[in-house]
């Protein structure tokens, strides 16, 4: 009986116009594409709203994928008729728990999703035992600062993009007193990075070195200051910086400065970064060579956690 009375129901449901509420359950390898359509379509929708114009392109979502395997407790999904409504995304190293992506369909935001979803990916930073809790948003995303702040996120630092056209920093760059060494994947290079790493946001990422190192569009290298090693940083061939880390503040204008030499010595037409707004160096120098906010965006985080100043994050999801 109990068998034919939930169908029953469920079209009873359809029938009169209440809708059926979405299922969550753990994302799977085969729904990434799907999850990455909802969120460029999420991130679009807000973008165009607030004046700023589309912003996303989908990709490949391969650190998505690089992540569920990893640890497949952080990524959830709201499903409703088998179509993609909500997706949640979150990784971890060390005691540092990330949100990378939550995102809902903006047809079917302000009914819970986003809430429902969230409460399931901290659910994955309290399994994982971490001490801190930080994420990236827009700016002028008010609904969901409001709803990070009900769950002990609070917003830290602006988060500013930064474009500038490619020919124009390799007329203006200054000379760079570092000496930049290609990244390889040896136990003591990944150990250095650690080292750097937790110096600079006070955790290793060694997991997520190896992916980078894997991904045949990025280039990793080691800063050195004569023989000593002060920081590392990456470069995209489309031109994108980030992430960049150093030993010590005094020493991210030289760091930043030697990563836009390298990527105006690439062939994308324009250069890009994520600036945090305390790194001052890093932001005076970008302005001096005539690089522009295309766009702000905000880091929140629990107490305690995100005084970056001496770290330039990759994007809004991998950190």
């Amino acid at each position: 009986m109990e068998a034919t009375i939930r169908p029953l129901a469920a079209n009873r449901e359809r029938l009169w116009g209440y809708p059926m509420p979405p299922v969550y359950r753990p994302a799977r390898p085969e729904d990434l594409a799907a999850s990455d359509a909802l969120v460029v379509a999420s991130i679009n929708e807000l973008t165009v709203r607030h004046g700023f114009g589309p912003m996303a392109m989908p990709s490949s979502p391969n650190f998505q994928l690089f992540s569920l395997k990893d640890d497949p407790d952080g990524l959830w999904l709201a499903e409703e008729a088998g179509e993609i409504v909500g997706f949640a995304w979150s990784w971890v190293c060390g005691d540092v728990w990330f949100l990378a992506q939550l995102f809902v369909n903006p047809a079917r935001q302000g009914q819970g999703i986003g809430n429902a979803l969230l409460e399931r990916t901290l659910a994955h930073a309290r399994k994982s035992g971490a001490t801190h809790k930080a994420l990236i948003t827009f700016t002028f995303n008010r609904v969901s600062q409001g709803l990070y702040i009900r769950h002990g996120l609070f917003p830290k630092m602006p988060v500013y993009f930064f474009t500038a056209e490619r020919e124009r920093l390799r007329r203006t760059l200054p000379q760079v007193p570092l000496r930049a060494v290609a990244i390889d994947n040896s136990a003591a290079t990944m150990a250095n990075l650690g080292a750097i790493d937790c110096r600079a946001i006070g955790v290793s990422r060694e997991k997520h070195h190896r992916y980078l190192f894997d991904d045949p569009a990025i280039k990793g290298l080691l800063l050195h200051a004569g023989n000593d090693l002060v920081g590392y940083c990456y470069v995209g061939v489309n031109g994108h910086i980030g992430p960049l880390a150093v030993k010590r503040a005094d020493v991210l204008h030289d760091a930043f400065a030697a990563a836009l030499a390298l990527a105006a010595d690439g062939s994308a037409e324009k250069i890009s970064a994520f600036l945090p707004g305390t790194c001052d160096s890093a932001l005076s120098l970008a302005v001096d060579q005539g690089m522009r906010i295309s766009f702000p965006m905000l880091l929140m985080a629990s107490p305690g956690y995100g005084d970056w100043t001496q770290y330039l994050p990759r994007n809004p999801g991998f950190m």
